[in-house]
């Protein structure tokens, strides 16, 4: 395994979860990926979970806000771009067309957060690096592998991204006449922009490594998870799936 010390501006650099039962998601995630954990304490003095695959940093599992908590919130997964400026994309987010849904705020000598939508939905995560860059670890098992973005419009939502960030585009025509859209940095590609059907709400699939899908949901259902995807193999860009949490928070998996 290759460890991660810097990601570029707008790839995702980091993913983690908001949970209503920390101790419980520690128990799934745990048994799902074999990830150890150190617990540290939250400013209103509960606490959170970092997520290892050995020495390295992968995730978070973290209590849900008290806003969250008041409405039943179930757990959800959130996707980070990596950012030079949090503010500047913050400010920029505004006049491209999409909201500014939180932030920026500085997180301890950690970095700046800030959550934007771009046209059409799907709440994104910014992130810009201070003592810490993000998953020390990128497309390996146990580890952030890919995202997707499922939004109604996804001409505006990339329109948006590439005023953000300088994008480029690869489009991929599907067999129902449709497109698969990637955005790249750098000449890769680093996530996906996918059409929603009609009802489907937006939003981030996010997709975590694992080495056989099919074990993989296997044990996510003997720890007491749905598996609302069954194993699929694909060639490109693998063997995937799509599992529920007993809390519900929903991933994918791809194997690596």
């Amino acid at each position: 395994m290759t460890s991660r010390t810097h990601y570029s501006s707008g790839e995702p650099c980091w993913a983690d979860l908001q949970t209503p039962d920390v101790s419980a998601a520690k128990e799934f995630y745990g048994k799902l990926f074999d990830w150890t954990f150190t617990d540290l304490p939250t400013p209103d003095g509960r606490s959170y979970a970092q997520a290892f695959v050995g020495k390295d940093l992968v995730a978070v599992i973290a209590p849900q806000n008290p806003m969250q908590e008041a409405a039943g919130k179930i757990g959800q997964w959130n996707i980070y771009l990596a950012a030079t400026d949090a503010e500047e994309i913050a400010e920029d987010a505004v006049h491209a067309g999409g909201k500014l849904a939180f932030g920026p705020e500085q997180v301890a000598d950690t970095g700046v957060l800030a959550f934007i939508e771009p046209p059409g939905g799907g709440t994104t995560g910014i992130w810009q690096a201070g003592t810490h860059i993000g998953s020390h670890l990128f497309n390996e098992a146990g580890a952030l592998a890919w995202a997707e973005l499922l939004t109604p419009e996804p001409q505006a939502a990339i329109a948006f991204f590439q005023e953000l960030f300088g994008h480029e585009v690869t489009e991929y025509p599907q067999d129902d006449g449709g497109s698969y859209s990637t955005l790249m940095v750098k000449g890769g590609e680093v996530a996906g922009v996918v059409p929603a059907e009609e009802g489907e709400e937006a939003g981030w699939q996010i997709y975590f490594g694992v080495a056989d899908v099919r074990k993989a949901a296997e044990a996510a259902l003997a720890a007491g998870g749905v598996v609302l995807v069954e194993p699929e193999d694909k060639p490109e860009p693998g063997s995937l799936a799509t599992i529920q949490d007993p809390q519900g928070g929903v991933l994918s998996l791809i194997q690596v």
